[in-house]
């Protein structure tokens, strides 16, 4: 499958598994509070999940009194990382994600731990992105960090296809 046929298949996947979004996001959000890599981390790179993603709100405002929590700002071709400290200073920004007001963060090399978000993973850590390239260009940075595919289980498939700019995933948290 090549990247839009793919995109397509869990759109569809994700349609007709709606019923279990909630439940299911319980318990992957469970396996990344008990991951080694997220506890050891002191600053971690969320995301503010859409309503078609393993559900992140209650995560985050859970764990923004523990640890340094920063969330993805869209800013025209780039993610500008912002520090989170609570649910109110929260906006709704580009394509209708809910983005932190919270002061710039730019000290990439202080970030432990990265959730990332996608469409798809594979056994060996490709990620399929939405397809506008936003992680892609900010993962490079992020040299530290160990990257976590969060994703619901129909979302890790047999292959993703793989670009030279693409950034492999240390693992991935799912059910």
């Amino acid at each position: 499958m090549n990247k839009t046929e793919l995109r397509k298949h869990i759109k569809l996947l994700k349609s007709q598994h709606q019923a279990t979004t909630t439940a299911d996001s319980g318990i992957i959000m469970q396996l990344l509070a008990d991951d080694a890599h997220f506890l050891a981390a002191k600053t971690v790179l969320l995301y503010h999940s859409l309503s078609d993603e393993v559900n992140t709100h209650q995560f985050i405002e859970e764990w923004c009194l523990k640890k340094q929590l920063l969330l993805p700002v869209v800013v025209g071709e780039e993610l500008e990382l912002r520090l989170f400290q609570n649910m109110n200073e929260l906006k709704i920004g580009s394509f209708g994600i809910a983005e932190p007001t919270g002061p710039l963060f730019t000290d990439y090399a202080k970030i432990d731990f990265v959730a990332v978000p996608g469409m798809a993973f594979d056994r060996n850590g490709h990620r399929l992105g939405r397809g506008k390239g936003y992680y892609d260009r900010l993962l490079p940075k992020l040299t530290n960090a160990y990257k976590a595919g969060i994703c619901f289980p129909y979302q890790v498939v047999d292959e993703v296809p793989v670009e030279p700019t693409d950034i492999t995933m240390d693992g991935i948290i799912t059910i």
